[in-house]
């Protein structure tokens, strides 16, 4: 560890924590109705939107007809991106003139955009045209966000409102996030990121010659049945190759990548995503970025706490994130700090540079560095972000047990935009439940009695991807010739398959980029998490705003839980840890456990 890796480190918290109210007390005003500063220029767009779509403003919702808005909303974008990249061969703004992409992938990539998960069996650079790139997965990133924006709202409104039978309309919250929060942000970080050297064209790709060519012998593929086979003692045949040329892949990639960021998508424009030089060229920009991965999930902690009229309670929620992800990144940092105990076994010098003295640079950017790489990990697990400036896979054991398991806890520590902290107001009620048994009261939070139908829609929106993830995992296992998808063999194999579905099933998105996930069964059965993950979450997340907000407030007596408290804050951090631990400690044990023991010799 270095003085230096822990200045940047605590310059990126401090920044952080510096924007939280600020940009929490802007999207109160737009989303309690108020002036913000930019109501005047986006005001007469707004009610245009309104008229041109039918909507009346003030058409308020219960939480059933609120449901269904979302639904219908997302099944249209759904079959939207899938008519897209089926078609995709046949439309313009396909300088490349890349092909249709396959069923199975096409459905994999339009629930992974739609549910804000922006899992990516694909390389962006070789499969995505211009257009479905910017039409397709770029308006989903706006649109995605939006609606988990919406849904926090919804359920913000159910706290705090009482006796009121509506929750708002889906349709004014998904229009004033995406108008008054997402655009702006994203337009002001995109001319940003493209001043620090970010590609945005419609240029097809360059051709560059290579000042040093490449020259390699390729293996041949094995015979076809019918043809005669190399004998076993042979040498095998290869076919000697001549690179002397290299595609430089472009596009409109800074405006998407804003968007990717601020909403907590993580979706890359290029396969290698944000190590990607032409989406994360500086050390600014990756700065701005990883900023951007935390900024809007962290300040809606504020925006709550304004909404409810009680600002303690927002500032609990955060401070029960932001201990969870501080501890958690020292463990990832430390143990990518500390290097392969097998490299130092053997003598080997582990050195990064001269800022980076020792630790495991395997799979990383040399310009980022270890703390870098691992506070970008962290982050974007934590947030439900999905992308990546390093490749999780070479992590060691436990530096990649961190950002696995900071999944595996729900994506509730910051987690997705809007997402993330309604998912932490599910374990809040679970909380909530758990100390009112312990004092034998009914409990209560905000003034509202939490009664089994509250609590038993908490319990599907905490264990629901709970259980995609160990079923996921355990069919991906057993399923026939999917060991064939896996790069390593073992705990480490095992490890993969269990990111992955950890990854789809809270809507992360990440990979260890070691698992084989392209193909039918996994285009398939990871589809098919992040559909569940998303909804079967969202609707009992409005259920919940819809019983509160019918409900009458409760006297605060001096038996009432205080829930803004250190006391509740701990207790809400036990919760959240225990559930994880319980749920997810003894299929990490034959992960990322057994290899770390594995490492040290035992």
């Amino acid at each position: 560890m270095t003085a230096n890796a822990i200045l940047q480190i605590a310059l990126y918290m401090v920044v952080l924590l510096a924007l939280i109210k600020p940009l929490g007390w802007f999207m109160a005003r737009v989303y309690q109705g108020k002036p913000c500063g930019l109501d005047r220029l986006l005001g007469p767009v707004e009610r245009l939107i309104y008229r041109v779509a039918g909507i009346r403003a003030d058409d308020e919702m219960n939480w059933k007809r609120y449901s269904f808005a979302v639904m219908l909303f997302s099944a249209i974008g759904l079959l939207f991106v899938y008519a897209l990249q089926r078609l995709q061969g046949a439309l313009p703004l396909n300088p490349q003139s890349l092909a249709a992409v396959s069923p199975d992938s096409s459905f994999n990539t339009s629930v992974s955009f739609v549910t804000n998960t922006n899992w990516q069996g694909y390389g962006g650079e070789t499969t995505m045209s211009y257009l479905t790139q910017m039409l397709g997965l770029n308006v989903q990133n706006f649109l995605s966000a939006a609606t988990g924006m919406a849904v926090l709202i919804a359920l913000i409104r159910g706290l705090a409102r009482r006796t009121s039978s509506t929750i708002g309309s889906f349709w004014v919250d998904l229009t004033r996030s995406t108008l008054y929060i997402l655009l702006p942000l994203s337009l002001l970080l995109a001319v940003v990121l493209v001043s620090q050297g970010v590609v945005q064209t419609f240029k097809p790709y360059e051709t560059a010659t290579l000042t040093q060519p490449l020259s390699y012998d390729d293996p041949i593929a094995p015979a076809a049945p019918g043809q005669t086979a190399t004998p076993s003692d042979a040498k095998p045949a290869t076919k000697h190759i001549d690179v002397k040329e290299q595609s430089l892949p472009l596009g409109p990639v800074a405006s998407q990548i804003a968007i990717k960021q601020l909403g907590t998508n993580g979706g890359g424009f290029f396969n290698v995503n944000s190590a990607h030089p032409y989406e994360n060229p500086t050390p600014l920009t990756n700065f701005l970025e990883l900023l951007s991965i935390l900024a809007i999930a962290g300040s809606l902690c504020w925006t709550f706490g304004e909404m409810i009229g009680d600002r303690r309670q927002g500032w609990a929620v955060l401070a029960a994130m932001v201990a969870v992800f501080v501890v958690l990144l020292g463990v990832c940092f430390l143990a990518e700090q500390g290097g392969n105990p097998r490299l130092n076994g053997l003598g080997i010098d582990q050195a990064a540079s001269v800022l980076q003295p020792g630790g495991n640079m395997e799979g990383k950017e040399a310009r980022f560095g270890i703390a870098n790489s691992a506070l970008w990990a962290t982050a974007t697990s934590a947030a439900s972000n999905g992308s990546v400036n390093s490749m999780h896979d070479s992590y060691t054991p436990l530096g990649g047990l961190v950002p696995m398991w900071m999944i595996q806890l729900g994506e509730v520590i910051f987690g997705g935009v809007g997402s993330g902290l309604y998912g932490m107001l599910m374990f809040v009620i679970v909380a909530v439940f758990v100390a009112g048994l312990m004092v034998g009261r009914t409990p209560e939070y905000l003034g509202k009695k939490i009664e089994p139908f509250e609590m038993k829609m908490a319990a599907i929106a905490v264990l629901v991807p709970c259980a995609l993830v160990l079923l996921g995992s355990a069919v991906a296992v057993l399923w026939p010739g999917n060991e064939a998808n896996v790069s390593n063999p073992g705990s480490h194999g095992f490890s993969q398959i269990l990111y992955a579905f950890s990854s789809a099933s809270n809507n992360n998105g990440s990979a260890f980029a070691g698992y084989g996930a392209n193909n039918p069964f996994n285009n398939i059965a990871l589809g098919l998490c992040m559909f569940f993950a998303r909804f079967w979450i969202i609707v009992p997340v409005l259920a919940v705003a819809g019983s509160l907000a019918a409900k009458k407030s409760v006297p605060v007596t001096s038996g009432t839980l205080p829930t803004h408290t250190p006391v509740f804050i701990v207790l809400l951090i036990a919760v959240v840890i225990i559930v994880g631990a319980l749920t997810f400690v003894p299929a990490l044990a034959l992960g990322p456990i057994v290899e770390h023991l594995s490492l040290g010799g035992h």
